[in-house]
């Protein structure tokens, strides 16, 4: 029975040879040890499987249960990765790529205090890369107001194959994230955390997830509070606008000639290595995806979205709970690598930079939609470092602001009034200058949780190589977002902090967050005017892949 109800919670204080306190827990699903660094405040359990990853023919299927176990598991191993493929200078040191690597991280203050809210956190990589402590909670945690937890799911192929058919129905990854917070639901309590007062948050991809879980049937009951940060369930890369085209053209990349037929697509995929499912070469792709990720699902009983993001909330058929909602003011700044490669593709065939999730009749029609970004963006000038700012602003718009605002506009019609929409902005004088522009800094991608979070690989929680300036910033934004977890508001009454009420029609208030809290008005509007007028004419919603037909087994 997965009741998940405590047993028992005690504490083993004994100390460690390696001077490491360590803290014992009793579930349902077996004895749990983590610990706590010496002088730390927060006891760390890792490679807790919270579900088993289905293998061979079934590999692109949803989770199976976690196992249980009677020994005490010693939760040390933070080295557990799911499968993926490598981007830039990023390493896997230290880190084991495995097939069943579906494991929690949960980080427990040492408190007295039981029940604690929960913090659930998602982490990012376009959906193709990333980890559980990719970045790390622990300062939140050091707060003694909530218990944190992280996890891995299946990324690229191994998660968002979307062929519609028994063995790769879609969506593996995100229906891997609802098996974690039911692993939550029924097991935090015996670290100290509340299953009734949960948090779902998330970075990059990880907020275009937890924007997904928001308004998915399959998380009914499961969590209370959502923070998105640097990422929509509008945006066109968060779900895939035709699942099958994309997983036809991966194979013919590999190979593959007879790509219509639907049961030669699944038998290569759940064939092939994985040193070959994660070789798509997601980071080059110009039209605003990543390739593979969420997917509308045909309608089956298990299905985790069975319908557009754009038709769930135009209609409002979802759970309104608060949301902690907004981006970075210089987002496309993840894409600056590419500028160089890019700048001289875009001015001899801008039509490859147009979104998959915009469609047209014929020619004249893309390129009028064409002639018009490039009024708008660049004044009819060639895309050069003289207007990099330029190409800087429609990757933030066309990757983050304006999916964001759009989809804030569908809440706030659908009379969503719990919505604290901010945008980051804070900038000190050790960020890097946009090379192209000698003089121009700004907050990039996911800067907001940088600032909240700190990180075991990428950022060091040792802050002391950062201004005092920037640990002030750090610090409120600790606070807002404790405060939003606790209470459901960024600044709840009694707080110092400036008043920050709910965003309403018009895309107005927001919070603008630097170096001071400064209550603005609506956000991006002539972005927003923008681009409304052209996905009111060519918008493309996304579709399910069509139903197989029958086997040749079942004729």
């Amino acid at each position: 029975m997965w009741s998940g109800l405590v047993v028992c919670l005690w504490l083993c204080l004994g100390v460690l040879g390696e001077g490491r306190e360590g803290r014992l827990v009793n579930t349902h699903q077996g004895p749990v040890k983590g610990y706590k660094e010496p002088g730390d405040s927060v006891f760390v359990f890792h490679g807790i499987p919270y579900a088993t990853a289905p293998t061979g023919d079934y590999k692109f299927q949803a989770p199976l249960p976690p196992p249980r176990w009677f020994d005490v598991l010693e939760a040390v191993n933070s080295s557990i990765i799911c499968p993926q493929g490598i981007l830039g200078d990023i390493t896997f040191e230290g880190l084991v790529q495995q097939e069943n690597c579906l494991v929690a991280s949960v980080y427990v203050p040492d408190t007295d205090q039981k029940r604690l809210p929960v913090l659930v956190y998602v982490h990012g990589g376009g959906y193709q890369i990333g980890y559980a402590n990719l970045f790390s909670p622990i300062n939140l945690a050091r707060s003694k107001k909530v218990v944190v937890v992280t996890f891995n799911y299946r990324l690229g192929i191994h998660g968002f194959l979307c062929l519609g058919t028994d063995r790769a129905p879609g969506n593996a990854g995100m229906k891997d994230q609802v098996a974690a917070l039911e692993w939550v639901k029924r097991y935090i309590s015996s670290y100290g955390g509340n299953p009734d007062d949960v948090t779902i948050a998330g970075y990059s991809a990880g907020s275009s997830a937890v924007d997904l879980l928001m308004i998915s049937p399959a998380t009914k009951g499961l969590f209370h509070k959502v923070i998105p940060e640097s990422g929509s369930n509008m945006a066109s890369w968060s779900v895939q606008v035709d699942p099958l085209e994309q997983a036809k053209s991966f194979a013919k990349l590999k190979g593959v000639e007879n790509v219509d037929d639907v049961y030669a697509l699944e038998e290569f995929y759940t064939s092939a290595s994985y040193d070959v499912l994660i070789s798509y070469p997601f980071w080059d792709k110009t039209e605003f995806s990543f390739g593979f990720s969420p997917c509308v699902e045909r309608k089956t009983e298990d299905a985790f979205l069975t319908e557009s993001p754009y038709t769930i909330l135009k209609n409002g058929k979802y759970k309104k709970v608060p949301m902690l909602y907004g981006f970075a003011d210089m987002e496309g700044l993840i894409r600056i690598d590419k500028f160089e490669a890019w700048k001289d593709k875009m001015n001899a065939n801008f039509s490859a930079f147009i979104p998959l999730d915009l469609q047209f009749e014929n020619d004249n029609e893309r390129d009028a939609v064409i002639q018009k970004v490039k009024e708008f963006y660049f004044d009819n000038k060639p895309v050069s470092e003289e207007t990099v700012l330029g190409y800087v602003d429609i990757m933030s718009d066309l990757l983050f602001v304006y999916s964001t605002l759009r989809a804030v506009n569908l809440h706030v019609n659908a009379g969503h009034d719990k919505i604290f929409l901010y945008e980051y902005n804070y900038v000190d004088n050790s960020t890097p200058i946009i090379p192209q522009s000698k003089e121009v800094r700004g907050a990039d991608h996911c800067a907001q949780t940088v600032a909240v979070l700190d990180g075991a690989s990428m950022y060091s929680d040792d802050e002391s190589n950062i201004s005092e300036e920037f640990k002030d910033v750090k610090k409120v934004m600790r606070e807002i977002w404790i405060n939003f977890i606790t209470t459901g508001s960024p600044v709840p009454e009694g707080s110092s902090l400036p008043a920050w009420p709910p965003v309403g029609a018009g895309g107005a208030p927001h919070m603008s967050l630097g170096r001071t809290l400064q209550l603005r008005g609506a956000l991006a509007e002539k972005q927003v005017r923008f681009w409304d007028s052209i996905y009111a004419k060519h918008y493309r919603e996304p579709q399910p892949p069509p139903a197989p037909p029958a086997r040749h087994s079942e004729l």
